[in-house]
């Protein structure tokens, strides 16, 4: 079934979200192909992740656990989500359709605090702890938040942020011994909430993404969308069971850590092991000690657990994913041999909330990426927008229950054609209808599962004094896909030398998010323009390109 993109009423007293869609004639297509992806008029995907599993699998079930031994039952994480809910209507006013604005790392009262909003009718923008204030204005000013829930430790950009562009937001830290935390302010709040009945098709979710401007596109997802990425991938292709521990490094701001630790783990009556940070190595470990059986995470650190010689603490795996970059197949065929394990590989996309093309079991074709997973549907599509065949690579196309509907932002038009969702990936797709990674289509930047726009770090090495012009683009790596380089041209009678590149990094780790600074920083005398004057980033890609080959 085709779905219009006329919307049922909405269950949303602010309706801003709503009012920013994009207009209808830009919307992608939408199916809903299987009976998993038949939903009702009224869905609060809060009380289908959390209640329902609550009723079905008991409230003893260890639903989130952390490195340090603690652990949350589903009924615990119930009671908080219920009581933040509280909080959210009861205390901060907060109206159904208003915006909440999360910031930490993966942690258990994040996961209650998520649901909460869902819970209460509002519309949760989750964003990275590593963002700084001036990557967060904009997201801001886009979403107009009413409320941040932030982790104590990261409250002091929220508040630069609240100074600077949002003078009425309220921020409510949490993790901390302050008598107002938010663990504190719950706890006389009863363990009880009604959900909010809003619309299936009711926005719950905003997810900001970079793109490669630096100036951020927000995604909305409604109510359906959360469990439709369950009822496609997570059902039909990774199959989480119940007794599962699932661990996965992305944050929850990345749709694939969302969809991994939250949304698939608990619909499977599952426990997610939330992890802050940690190395390659130090994840082995935890997944030994844990016994975690379900893994997710970029092919950069499956590399590196191979190389530290950890590969045999992940043995206790039942199921493995990676996404965020390429998996090379080389990497994939070392795993399997070490642990007879068939990784499940994927491509997803933000303003797709996760993954749409992928295989698993003796679907899995090594070193092709997949098919299109059940409920969806992919093509290849010429830069005219025309369906070529097999054999031809060109911009891969996807339609399935889940599309771009960018808030409020004229880039709508790039990434929709004739319906497709057109992704930035160039593939090629093979006789037997499996998809093939080439190449990104864009000047995206993809390190160790991190999208990284080189025109935000142009812009933040440009706010150094002595620099005069600056160039960056993605540069192959062995370990991490790519990393960032930076060509700079420095001011007259500054000294190039490595004192300069250690300042230049570090001037762009206080400014931007610190896994976007440039790894590679190389000082020239020029940067190459065309007639008009504009940057030739293929020029630069050029020069690296010809120092990899052979």
């Amino acid at each position: 079934m085709t779905s219009p993109t006329e919307l049922s009423p909405t269950g949303h007293a602010d309706t801003f979200a709503r009012d920013h869609l994009p207009p209808a004639d830009q919307w992608p297509t939408l199916e809903f192909t299987t009976p998993l992806l038949d939903y009702p008029e009224r869905l609060n995907a809060a009380s289908e992740l959390l209640d329902a599993t609550v009723a079905k699998h008991g409230p003893d079930r260890p639903a989130l656990r952390t490195p340090d031994g603690t652990v949350w039952t589903y009924g615990e994480l119930l009671t908080r989500a219920n009581q933040i809910a509280r909080l959210l209507v009861e205390d901060l006013g907060l109206v159904s359709g208003n915006r909440v604005l999360l910031r930490s790392p993966n942690n258990p009262w994040t996961v209650a605090a998520w649901l909460g909003v869902l819970k209460a009718g509002g519309i949760v923008v989750t964003t990275m702890a590593a963002l700084r204030a001036t990557e967060l204005c904009p997201v801001v000013e886009k979403t107009r938040p009413t409320v941040a829930l932030v982790d104590h430790r990261f409250v002091d950009d929220i508040q630069a942020v609240k100074a600077q562009v949002a003078p009425d937001l309220q921020i409510v830290a949490y993790g901390g011994d302050a008598e107002d935390d938010l663990s504190r302010r719950i706890q006389d709040k009863p363990g009880d909430f009604a959900a909010v009945d809003t619309a299936a098709d009711d926005i719950a979710l905003f997810g900001p993404t970079s793109g490669t401007t630096g100036v951020p596109k927000i995604t909305t997802h409604f109510h359906r969308d959360i469990l439709s990425i369950d009822n496609t991938f997570g059902r039909q292709t990774l199959k989480l069971e119940a007794d599962d521990v699932v661990a996965c490094t992305a944050p929850f701001a990345f749709t694939f850590g969302l969809g991994m630790l939250v949304v698939f783990t608990l619909r499977a009556g599952a426990c997610a092991l939330l992890t802050e940070a940690a190395s390659p190595a130090q994840l082995a470990d935890l997944i030994a000690e844990h016994g975690v059986t379900a893994l997710a995470t970029a092919p950069t650190a499956y590399k590196q657990i191979l190389k530290a010689g950890a590969v045999g603490r992940l043995k206790g795996l039942r199921v493995a994913v990676t996404a965020g970059e390429h998996m090379p197949q080389a990497t994939w065929e070392e795993l399997e041999r070490e642990l007879g394990l068939r990784v499940i590989d994927g491509i997803g996309a933000t303003e797709m909330l996760h993954i749409f093309i992928s295989a698993a079991g003796d679907e899995i074709r090594p070193g092709a990426t997949g098919k299109p997973v059940p409920g969806y549907r992919a093509t290849i599509l010429d830069a005219e927008g025309n369906e070529v065949g097999a054999g031809v690579e060109g911009r891969l196309a996807v339609i399935g229950p889940v599309g771009c509907r960018y808030l409020d932002d004229e880039r709508q038009r790039g990434y929709i054609v004739n319906g497709w969702n057109v992704t930035g990936d160039t593939f090629v797709r093979d006789e037997d209808g499996y998809f093939w990674y080439r190449s990104r289509t864009d000047n995206m930047i993809v390190s160790s599962g991190y999208n990284i726009g080189g025109p935000e770090v142009e812009e933040a090495l440009g706010t150094h004094p002595d620099v005069v012009e600056v160039g960056v683009v993605g540069e192959p790596d062995p370990d991490r896909g790519s990393i960032v380089c930076a060509f700079v041209v420095l001011a007259e009678g500054v000294t190039a030398d490595e004192a300069k590149i250690a300042e230049l990094q570090q001037h762009v780790k206080e400014r931007l998010a610190p896994y976007k600074y440039p790894r590679d920083v190389r000082f020239v005398a020029s940067l190459p323009r065309n007639t008009s004057g504009k940057l030739q980033h293929f020029k630069l890609r050029q020069i690296i390109e010809s120092e990899n080959r052979p």
